[in-house]
Order: structure tokens, then C-alpha cells, then sequence
């Protein structure tokens, strides 16, 4: 991809509403995109539990930067809904984030249109899903992750056959150390990985203690351990849950501000992604000979 570099000039258009019938609000997306260049590979990005399409700029930028075109949805959770955990609508919140990335990716034609001609473009054959957090869960299932029932039971698949690539950014694990709390609000987070051959990338902090799980930071490796091959992941060794400030600058949640780990999460997802879609090697190439030559701050492994 001869246009391929960092640092051009991007264009975001928003709100673009997209037909989610049955939804009770509208679904409305964000668009980041180069402002030239033509064959654009897709990022739809899923954001964690509470957020929007304002929220996780520092990744997304640098995406449509590095040569992609990114669509954000708002799911139902997001704080601009007031819907809480006690809301009888939330159980079921994870199956309409689910809807809400196949109402993207089954809408895409019509999105790009109405995000400024983006249409022609655009690479269909080249698309792939991104989440943070709750998000990677619901992207995961579009990778072809299923969700566990009560008794153990995989529930439906999920899987999109437009999305041929995704990264897994802070991905719950399996269900079996639910703290109470979680097993109470999120009985939905039993993912089964067995099922989620499509390439993925999983990138998790070595610091990140979930108080969902009692198992400790290696319950987000789980992805990629429990995946079936291609996979590879991304560990970085002081990263808590949003690896750095995802979602933006001096947000409160932030509790490991780090732009350069930012910067990092988003390269590697475009290096990833670029490889993924035999556009470009030499960005997860060059990523995976630094993390051979580093000082263990962050590694890469790969199966």
C-alpha cells in the first residue's frame, strides 16, 4: 500500500445514523478516515462498558492516520443513555452490542456514503473488529467466540463473514473465577474461545487486576491461550486496563497514564492488521524483532 504512512491528514464525520430497527436508540456511528488514498482497510471499533463514538481518539486517529477508515458505534451502555446496572434492559445489553457491530458491517455501504463518498474507497475484502474491555468481548464474537450458558452450553455464533481480522484489546477470560459481583451483573461474561479461529491479535496488561475475576492479570491472555491458532499477543508488562488512557487523554479512569503505551496498543493493532491483510509486513515485522531486542517492557508471542 504505496499511501501507507503515519501521519496523514484524517477526516472524521459524525454522527451517521444506521437502520438498527427494534433498537429503541438510534444507533449512531462515527467515521475517521484519511483524507486521500484509496483501497482503505476497516477498523469497526466496540468501546468498553460506559463510553461512546466521542471516546478512545488516541488509538483511532492513529489508525485512520496509518491508512485506515474507522467506524465507531455508541452501544446502549454508553453513559449518554443512563442506563445503569440495575436497569432490567442491561442483561441483554452484550447481545445488542453484538447487533449493533453486525448492523455496522451489514450497513457499511451506506455508512461510508453518508460519511463524505467514502464508498469508493474502501477495501470490503479487508475488514476487521477492534474492542476495549467489554468491547473485545463483543468483538470476539464476531471473530467467532461463543458465550457460555448456565450449564456450560456455547450459546450461538455470532461470527460475521465480512471480518477477516481482529485485535482483542483487555479481553475478559473465561467465566469459571467470576468475583460475585460479576456473576451477579455479567453472568454473559463465560466466553468459549475454542470456536474463534479467525487471526487475532490479544494485547493485555501485565498489571491489569480485574475486579471481575479473582484470577490477576493473566486471565486476559486467556484469547489467545484458549483460541485456536493463528494468534498472537501483545503483553505489556506495566499496562492496567485502559494501557495507558485508551479512551483519552486525562480521563478519569485512567490509572497508568502513559502516552507512549497508547501509542504502542494503536501501531501494533495497524502493524497486526496490515500483516493480517498481506498489505504490508514490515510494521509487525519490525515490532516483533523490537520486542526480541527490548528490555521486556512489552513482548510478543505468537502461535
Amino acid at each position: 500500500m504505496s499511501s501507507h504512512h503515519l501521519g496523514r491528514r484524517i477526516v472524521a464525520v459524525k454522527p451517521v445514523t444506521v437502520p438498527a430497527p427494534g433498537r429503541g436508540v438510534d444507533l449512531q456511528v462515527k467515521v475517521t478516515a484519511p483524507l486521500s488514498g484509496q483501497n482503505l482497510p476497516v477498523i469497526v471499533f466496540s468501546h468498553g462498558n460506559a463510553w461512546s463514538l466521542d471516546g478512545y481518539e488516541p488509538l483511532v486517529d492513529r489508525w485512520a492516520a496509518a491508512g485506515f477508515v474507522v467506524v465507531q458505534p455508541t452501544h446502549l451502555d454508553s453513559r449518554r443513555n443512563g442506563l445503569g446496572w440495575d436497569d432490567p434492559r442491561f442483561a441483554t445489553i452484550w447481545r445488542v452490542r453484538i447487533a449493533d457491530l453486525h448492523a455496522v458491517l451489514d450497513g457499511l455501504d451506506e455508512i461510508l456514503i453518508q460519511a463524505g463518498g467514502l464508498e469508493a474507497r474502501v477495501d470490503r475484502e479487508r475488514i476487521a473488529v477492534v474492542g476495549h474491555s467489554w468491547g473485545a468481548q463483543a468483538a470476539g464474537t464476531l471473530l467467532g467466540a461463543r458465550v457460555l450458558d448456565a450449564d456450560g452450553t456455547p450459546g450461538e455464533d455470532f461470527s460475521h463473514a465480512a471480518v477477516s481480522a481482529g485485535a482483542l484489546i483487555a479481553a475478559a477470560g473465561t467465566g469459571d473465577t467470576l468475583t460475585p459481583f460479576a456473576v451477579e451483573h455479567l453472568p454473559f461474561m463465560r466466553p468459549d474461545f475454542s470456536t474463534m479461529t479467525t487471526p487475532a491479535l490479544v494485547i493485555a496488561g501485565g498489571k491489569d487486576r480485574s475486579q471481575l475475576s479473582t484470577r490477576g492479570p493473566e486471565w486476559f491472555t486467556d484469547a489467545y491461550h484458549l483460541g485456536p491458532a493463528p494468534k498472537s499477543l501483545l503483553t505489556i508488562a506495566d499496562g492496567e486496563h485502559t494501557l495507558g488512557g485508551l479512551a483519552g487523554e486525562m480521563v478519569a479512569e485512567t490509572t497508568d497514564e502513559a502516552p507512549d503505551r497508547v501509542a504502542l496498543v494503536a501501531d501494533a493493532i495497524s502493524a497486526y492488521l496490515l500483516d493480517a491483510f498481506k498489505l504490508d509486513d514490515a510494521g509487525w515485522t519490525g515490532l516483533n524483532d523490537a520486542a526480541e531486542a527490548g528490555d521486556a517492557t512489552w513482548s510478543i508471542s505468537s502461535k
